[in-house]
């Protein structure tokens, strides 16, 4: 895989790259409520401007249905960036049409220019190779070469992400490179004991990562809603909680495999239930009952960790000379319910394991709850690619960019 130092050392003045961006943060209307994506990118695309290079940014962001939406722009994206640059970013209201051609044809050498949501065109995540493939065609015609950076899409067989690079001398950005440096400690290189922490809403999400590390772990803890199928497998009640029964057998068996397997399987031992989901836009008191995890009423539901679990997660993560962690422990939007997953980002940034939160929920919630990102080893930008990634799975954007 070509890295971007050299395609630097090459030379890039004049020259239109286009860098394939992860510019998917969350939007409260208009406004960006974590930055930490937009803010991962910029390295890369400094590097290139400050080389003289003329820069075309591109990004999904949300999920169109293949045809402009206003609620899902760039635009946001693309004035956050320039802020972070310190420097103007131009801002092209089309993907491949007069707006993106005009705006990478007025671009100098150093400048930056952002082209609008590429899902505002079907050929994006078209599953047909003849229509993503004419996209990518499209986008080609934007730039002399490519540079991936976008992480986040990396599992993606999309047209920027897959196909473009096909088209293009090609290299990997900053960024990926350093996301594939970690994953690979966390598969080649593991100091051990190796811990896994996984959280969030559905059992099914993980079921790769949990299949694929019982073969690399040595301890792995449970919380979230994902939880709760794991109770019942056990016999437990679990209320009106999230449940997957049909994942139950899976269940069975990963809990069967890791005991034959010596790999320490760690399930709540209590939980915070209430009656009613909280209100994650008011935040309203929702005062919640403290029950063990064996004992959940028929009529509520799980929403976090307790506290004796907190410290039992905490006194498993504290020997770790490695840890992963993907998914909240809890409803962490609501204070009432963040505790959970605030305890266990707590016990990463005191523990001198080499620490990874791995992307979507779990990252936000570190910078939402006001931990600072430099306490971690690494914070990933992208849950689901980092998933696959420890899943085994050949990622497509990663295999566009070998040569």
């Amino acid at each position: 895989m070509k890295t971007i130092d050299e395609l630097l050392a090459e030379g890039v003045s004049g020259k239109r790259v286009f860098v394939r961006a992860d510019l998917n943060v969350p939007l409260d209307g208009t406004t960006i409520t974590d930055d930490g994506r937009i803010r991962a990118v910029v390295p890369t695309v400094k590097a290139l401007a400050d080389a003289g290079a003329r820069v075309v940014v591109a990004s999904h962001l949300g999920r169109p249905k293949g045809a402009p939406d206003p609620a899902f722009s760039l635009a946001p994206a693309a004035a956050r960036l320039g802020e972070l640059l310190g420097a103007e970013v131009a801002f092209a209201t089309d993907t491949v049409g007069e707006s993106a051609t005009a705006t990478v044809a007025g671009l100098a050498d150093g400048q930056v220019a952002v082209i609008e949501n590429l899902r505002f065109n079907a050929g994006e995540t078209s599953k047909d190779d003849a229509e993503r493939g004419a996209f990518a065609d499209q986008l080609a015609a934007l730039a002399d070469v490519y540079v991936g950076d976008g992480f986040g899409a990396v599992h993606r067989k999309h047209a920027s992400v897959y196909d473009l690079p096909a088209r293009l001398p090609h290299a990997a950005g900053y960024l990926i490179a350093t996301e594939v440096g970690v994953l690979k400690k966390l598969t080649d290189d593991v100091r051990r004991p190796y811990v896994v922490a996984l959280g969030g809403a559905k059992v099914s999400d993980k079921l790769g990562v949990i299949d694929h590390l019982l073969e690399k772990a040595d301890r792995i803890l449970i919380g979230g809603g994902m939880a709760y199928t794991f109770l019942k497998a056990q016999g437990h009640e679990v209320g009106i909680s999230l449940l997957q029964e049909d994942q139950i057998p899976a269940v069975l068996d990963y809990l069967d495999r890791a005991e034959k397997r010596g790999v320490e399987f760690v399930l709540p031992v209590d939980v915070l239930v209430s009656p009613e989901f909280p209100d994650l836009k008011t935040k309203a008191p929702a005062n919640p009952t403290t029950v063990a995890a064996d004992a959940i009423p028929a009529t509520e539901e799980g929403l976090d960790i307790g506290p004796e679990t907190r410290k039992l997660y905490a006194s498993k993560l504290a020997d770790a000379g490695t840890v992963f962690w993907n998914g909240p422990m809890g409803v962490f939007e609501h204070p009432d319910y963040a505790e959970g997953t605030k305890a266990v980002a707590q016990a990463l940034v005191d523990s001198p394991a080499f620490t990874v939160v791995g992307g979507g929920d779990s990252a936000a919630a570190v910078r939402i709850l006001g931990f600072d990102e430099k306490a971690f080893g690494h914070i990933s930008t992208g849950g689901g690619a980092s998933l696959e990634y420890l899943e085994g799975k050949t990622l497509p954007g990663l295999a566009a960019l070998e040569d």
